[in-house]
């Protein structure tokens, strides 16, 4: 029966290589590897677009639901996440554009009466800093609820983000440390709604949408956009709905991969809007940024083999995204899949084809968790062992899937699921201080303070800049010997 209904899905993705997929970057061996990802689970659907001056391209492959069969294409909805980061730094752009902001202006002048932007050694935050994640503010807010169905950020109140910053106390100088910060880029998109009493949704469709003619891309999904959304899935399971209404322009936007390939044709000056000069100011690289990247207004800017892409990408807990433009090529490429796992590779290899695919395997995470959800706990002890005497080489044991497995099952108060998974991630990644930490974090729920202890010691010695494990470190009474921490 499952090969069966393996067959139909083929057929049907095979019948969906649309008409629109000429372009001559979407070569056999490129159509192989993408196969190759639906074909072994890794991805459930893709779409990805490809503009040029000499016009759009489209190959689509996989389906949006297993349930339901149907084939993803370049109309079907998907969750943006991130790059929705993207859309938030043009909207800062096009204020400084109006002569309404400036990009230096403090945070704390938006803030509602009784709130205090933090300071450190006398410095102050700037809008800046909350689009080039140079501000030092963590990654989410403090009061996110981890155990909802419809995403951590789901619950999450206007208040709550004021409250997150309120008097926060900085672990890093203003402007001279980048560490990625979804509350810090939402409480933009929050400031500049606020300042022009609307909300997020509505600016973006007003001030980007409406010109740029995207009519598929908002928060909310009208009742036709519904009818062709895709389905995220985890794990080999199908998730709800993504949604992080306060921080909105952290990641919160739904669209296709035609009004993408719109706004990538504005951002490549392919059609001329009110848009360019805004357009332009969010490419500039601030300065700001990395060993690895500098920061535009909400874009990544990169060196990629040789030639500057600028891009993001995004991922909510079922869908993963790209986009990116490289303008020494005159080209933009978008990619959409309902699955995790960033699709970084392919856009970049798109972008430059000196930057190799990946062939990707199978996930760990998928089979395990479809054993355990089938068949028990044990049985997937069983499963592992087998794996391991037998096929060693055939599963990735990537680190941050094993670690978003683990949470799912901490959350659900499953602790001894998400001990057994946190153990393969450390095991597998001993070297990787996430691993550790997560591994510390799950033994000390499960009451081994002294074996917590020491992976929790070996993440803060992997990675210093791990703030959450040090108070850990500190709260069990822990000396800790370097002065660095």
């Amino acid at each position: 029966m499952q090969k069966q209904i393996k067959f139909i899905i083929i057929f049907l993705v095979a019948v969906n290589l649309n008409c629109k997929s000429q372009n001559p970057v979407f070569t056999d061996e490129f159509k192989e590897n993408i196969h190759a990802r639906v074909d072994n689970d890794i991805i459930t659907g893709i779409v990805i677009g490809v503009v040029t001056p000499e016009g759009t391209s489209y190959y689509s492959y996989g389906v949006k639901s297993y349930e339901t069969k149907e084939p993803v294409n370049e109309n079907t909805i998907f969750e943006i996440g991130s790059n929705s980061k993207a859309f938030t730094g043009l909207l800062l752009a096009n204020e400084v554009v109006k002569g309404e902001l400036n990009v230096n202006d403090p945070v704390q002048k938006f803030l509602p009466e009784g709130y205090t932007s933090p300071t450190r050694n006398g410095e102050e935050i700037k809008l800046i800093h909350l689009t080039t994640h140079t501000s030092s503010l963590p990654r989410v807010p403090k009061y996110v609820n981890r155990n909802n169905p419809n995403g951590q950020y789901a619950d999450l109140t206007n208040e709550q983000v004021y409250k997150s910053i309120d008097n926060y106390e900085l672990k890093h100088d203003i402007g001279a440390h980048w560490e990625y910060s979804n509350l810090g880029a939402g409480l933009l998109g929050l400031i500049i709604a606020e300042k022009n009493n609307t909300d997020y949704e509505k600016l973006v469709v007003n001030e980007i949408c409406t010109p740029l003619d995207m009519n598929d891309t908002r928060i909310m999904c009208t009742e036709d956009m519904e009818k062709r959304a895709a389905t995220g899935h985890s794990m080999g399971l199908e998730v709800d709905k993504f949604y992080l209404p306060a921080i909105a322009g952290a990641g919160a936007l739904r669209s296709t991969a035609v009004d993408m390939i719109k706004f990538l044709k504005a951002n490549l000056g392919l059609e001329k809007t009110d848009l360019d000069n805004a357009i332009q100011l969010s490419h500039k690289n601030t300065g700001f940024g990395n060993d690895r990247l500098s920061m535009g207004l909400g874009w990544i800017i990169m060196d990629v083999e040789g030639e500057e892409i600028i891009w993001h990408d995004g991922g909510t807990h079922g869908q993963m995204s790209f986009m990116g433009i490289n303008k020494s090529r005159n080209m933009g490429v978008v990619v959409l899949t309902n699955s995790t796992g960033f699709p970084d590779d392919i856009g970049f290899h798109l972008l430059n084809p000196k930057y190799e695919l990946a062939n990707p395997k199978p996930s760990i995470v998928t089979q395990l968790n479809t054993v355990i959800t089938k068949e028990g706990l044990e049985s997937a002890k069983k499963i592992l062992i087998d794996i391991k005497t037998n096929q060693p080489d055939k599963y990735s044991f990537n680190s941050e899937e094993l670690a978003r497995a683990g949470y799912y099952y901490l959350y659900k108060d499953k602790i001894e699921e998400a001990h057994f998974i946190f153990k393969i991630n450390v095991e597998a990644n001993p070297e990787d201080w996430n691993a550790n930490d997560c591994y510390g974090e799950v033994l000390l729920k499960k009451g081994n303070k002294e074996e917590a202890i020491e992976y929790y010691k070996r993440s803060v010695e992997l990675n210093p800049d791990n703030t959450a494990g040090i108070d850990i470190l500190k709260k069990l009474r822990v000396e800790i010997e370097s002065s660095e921490y």
